[in-house]
């Protein structure tokens, strides 16, 4: 399967950038959102490999606030 074509099943881990899309966050942003306890922390996956379950960065978006406010920029 070429890298371009997306599964046709849902994956139940991420790496930190694929994490940063899913949520519509900056990976740095991420990181300090980890480091004041308010994200989700990464799983380790192997010795040398952390990720994200899909199932925690799901329930972390149920549990935020309704905004009131458009997005900036029109997006």
């Amino acid at each position: 399967m070429p890298k371009s074509v997306s599964p046709a099943y849902k994956p139940g881990a991420l790496n930190i950038d694929a994490a940063a899309h899913y949520v519509a966050l900056s990976v740095t942003g991420i990181r300090r959102m980890i480091a004041t306890g308010s994200f989700p922390k990464p799983r380790e996956l192997s010795p040398q490999r952390v990720g994200w379950l899909v199932r925690e960065l799901d329930a972390w978006l149920d549990s935020r606030t309704v905004a009131d406010m458009l997005p900036v920029g029109g997006a």
